[in-house]
């Protein structure tokens, strides 16, 4: 589900050599609407959904380099209610988030998947990169727990007119259980 692994690079941080590998990979599949039809191989995504994650990479590759950056500084380490740790808006920095974050960590683990150290585990990219192994079933499931904090972190992201929102909300409607029974 390399749809997934995508999203994870659409929502870390930009550095010119993610961002010139993505406009390769654009370039290569003729458009933004033409990489996401080849990387979602199983048809995971919606074509609308498609549109929309394409508009963004489009909106991405048009950005000045330093301007992308600075954005994405200020949009997800600059203000706490678009974290991109998913138990921040759960927890913020009470001590009850340290538990969820090694549950998180021996999760992955169960797995076979060793994450960065250097990142904590709840970090959307990295959460992406593990649900990309997984398969569609175990990814709604998977995802589904964080349904509340995607909702509220895509409501955030809307609010300032951000254009991250659309991943985000990709990202949501891939995690109900509801979505299962479809």
């Amino acid at each position: 589900m390399l749809t997934y692994k995508l999203l994870a690079v659409l929502l870390d941080y930009p550095g010119s050599e993610i961002v010139d590998d993505l406009r390769s990979a654009v370039a290569e599949e003729g458009g933004a609407l033409g990489l996401l039809r080849s990387v979602d191989t199983d048809e995971v995504f919606s074509e609308a959904e498609h549109i929309g994650i394409a508009g963004f990479i489009d909106w991405m590759l048009a950005q000045e380099q330093t301007e992308l950056e600075g954005g994405y500084v200020k949009t997800f380490d600059l203000t706490p209610e678009h974290s991109l740790h998913l138990t921040h808006h759960v927890f913020g920095d009470d001590k009850n988030r340290g538990p969820a974050l090694i549950d998180l960590s021996e999760f992955y683990k169960s797995y076979g998947l060793q994450h960065d150290e250097r990142e904590i585990p709840d970090y959307l990219p990295m959460m992406l990169e593990f649900v990309s192994q997984l398969e569609q079933t175990e990814a709604r499931v998977f995802l589904t727990d964080a349904v509340k904090v995607f909702n509220v972190l895509a409501i955030n992201l809307e609010k300032v007119q951000s254009p991250y929102a659309v991943l985000v909300r990709a990202i949501e409607n891939h995690s109900s259980l509801a979505r299962l029974a479809a």
